[in-house]
């Protein structure tokens, strides 16, 4: 399976949004990243609900909704109902076993989120409910960070431990992803990539997203 790029909107102009992903549609993106910040859990404020509702109509595209909030739960039916294909929450927010059959409930894809400094096995309890996992290789909260090397070491064993419950799902990873080190998240394991500042603050979308995907036949 070839690695699937999903560029986050945070890196594009905030101004033009609904172009910028006419723009990675065209340049062919895999998902339309939509990084969601509450100001609580992380320490950023970015788009809601009606900014999701208002790009809907400018892709196919599946959207790929990172909810970085304090209380997800609470938000879920309102991203669905905007067009949210995929929600991924967060692992350290209590009770998020609920969140994640609720997502599902509504006929959604339920994601996983670790952080870079919470271990592998914060997840195992909850590997039965979700559809995808990311691995955040950066701490959530602002994009242009550097990648964490020792974050993606947990990649691997995600798929190890996903493995010995039955479980084949993607592993995404998020956080410094560029066409410098992607070549090491592809040895990893990953089977998509996030990528903001790779891919919006390159000349050519087209080329940067090719580019990205371009160590898999190397790996």
């Amino acid at each position: 399976m070839s690695l699937k790029v999903a560029p986050s909107v945070i890196a594009g102009d905030q101004a033009e949004l609904g172009r910028e992903v006419r723009a990675i549609d065209a340049a062919g993106a895999d998902l339309i990243h939509l990084d969601v910040m509450d100001g609580h859990f992380v320490p950023n404020l970015t788009l809601g609900p009606g900014i999701v509702k208002d790009l809907r109509p400018h892709t196919h595209l599946p959207f790929d909704c990172h909810l970085m909030l304090a209380d997800p739960g609470r938000y879920v039916e309102t991203f669905a109902r905007a067009g949210a294909d995929r929600m991924a929450v967060h692992v350290e927010i209590p009770g998020i076993g609920d969140v994640l059959r609720a997502i599902r409930a509504l006929g959604k894809m339920a994601g996983l989120v670790i952080n870079p400094g919470t271990p592998v096995a914060a997840m195992e309890p909850h590997l039965g409910d979700i559809d995808f996992a990311l691995v955040m290789t950066v701490h959530p909260g602002f994009y242009g960070q550097t990648l964490i090397p020792e974050a993606l070491d947990k990649v691997p064993l995600l798929r190890q431990t996903l493995r010995a419950l039955g479980r084949d799902v993607p592993i995404q990873v998020d956080g410094g992803v560029t066409v410098d080190n992607v070549i090491q998240v592809v040895r990893a394991g990953a089977d998509e990539v996030v990528a903001g500042a790779a891919v919006f603050k390159a000349p050519d979308y087209r080329v940067a997203i090719q580019a990205l995907r371009d160590p898999v036949a190397g790996a």
